[in-house]
């Protein structure tokens, strides 16, 4: 009987490291299939800042691509459902994912699980992926911006909230650094929403400010057409001048920016060059012209990169 236990120990033993060894390998691979799926996500729906994840450091790339691919699965809520209603659902599951993450229990999505591992490893604030999710949500019908104070207010809660994550993936938790984030987010905001007309007109949706609409005396019915009109540039004209004015504001806070935290803010680089990029179509949005990847993006961004600053 005593013989019988010896022999019977350590093969459990062996049994057991067995099993453990290949759930290890299962997870990593789970992981790496997770890492992966992210990273093509934002490849394919958002190239500019797919380009800039490819400079960043390994040990902060996985989490700033899992961030990115979370506001992709939220951002394009509104282009895959058939309804509101199921559209209110998904950000609903968001939610409750996001409160499941928090408890250690993220649910089996390889978005879900990517971004559980960066708010594990850099303790990634609720607030500001809940704020995301809530705005994100709060627009869902697509309706015009009433102002554009109203745009600046969206982009703040959605492109400057993902700024302050990623500033904190790099470590950086510091006032100027929030403040030329913020200053970045509302310049995101605003461009993206300028390069959004000539998409969201092929579908019979005008997004602008309509105070600005009326202030030119521009009507949706024009803009839809895609008519080459000098009151369309001089709204576009309005917009671009606000988005540049937050590009100058982030930029005049390089100095205070912690170092480390430059690289999180090369978002910058991309808004800068569409921006000088419009200005020399005359503000003509509807260009061919800019419509096309900017060849030389990657170049700049190494440039920068290589500066370190933004």
């Amino acid at each position: 009987m005593q013989f019988s236990r010896r022999v019977a120990f350590p093969v459990m033993t062996f049994r057991v490291g067995n099993v453990c060894r290949a759930r290890n390998q299962s997870n990593k691979l789970s992981t790496g299939r997770n890492a992966e799926y992210c990273l093509q996500s934002v490849q394919k729906q958002d190239y500019e800042n797919y380009l800039w994840l490819l400079l960043l450091p390994e040990n902060v790339r996985s989490s700033v691509t899992a961030l990115r691919a979370f506001n992709i699965e939220l951002a394009t809520v509104k282009d895959v459902v058939s309804t509101q209603e199921i559209g209110k659902m998904r950000m609903h599951f968001w939610k409750e994912s996001l409160n499941d993450t928090y408890q250690r229990n993220p649910p089996h999505h390889p978005v879900a699980e990517e971004l559980y591992e960066a708010i594990q490893k850099h303790n990634l604030s609720k607030q500001w992926l809940l704020r995301l999710v809530e705005e994100r949500e709060r627009t869902l019908e697509d309706r015009p911006f009433s102002s554009l104070e109203e745009v600046e207010t969206y982009a703040e809660k959605t492109a400057s909230s993902i700024l302050y994550l990623t500033l904190e993936i790099f470590g950086v938790r510091d006032i100027h650094a929030d403040h030329a984030a913020s200053h970045v987010g509302k310049a995101q905001g605003l461009t993206t929403l300028i390069r959004s007309v000539p998409y969201h007109a092929a579908r019979r949706k005008v997004l602008l400010p309509q105070d600005l609409l009326i202030t030119h005396n521009v009507s949706q019915e024009s803009i839809i057409r895609g008519r080459d009109e000098q009151a369309i540039k001089e709204v576009i004209y309005d917009l671009a001048s606000h988005a540049h004015s937050h590009v100058l504001k982030a930029r005049s806070l390089k100095k205070s920016v912690p170092k480390e935290g430059s690289p999180a803010l090369l978002a910058l680089t991309p808004i800068d060059r569409y921006l000088t990029r419009l200005q020399k179509m005359n503000f003509d949005l509807f260009n061919p012209v800019l419509q096309r990847r900017d060849a030389f993006l990657p170049w700049a961004l190494w440039w920068k990169k290589l500066q370190r600053t933004y």
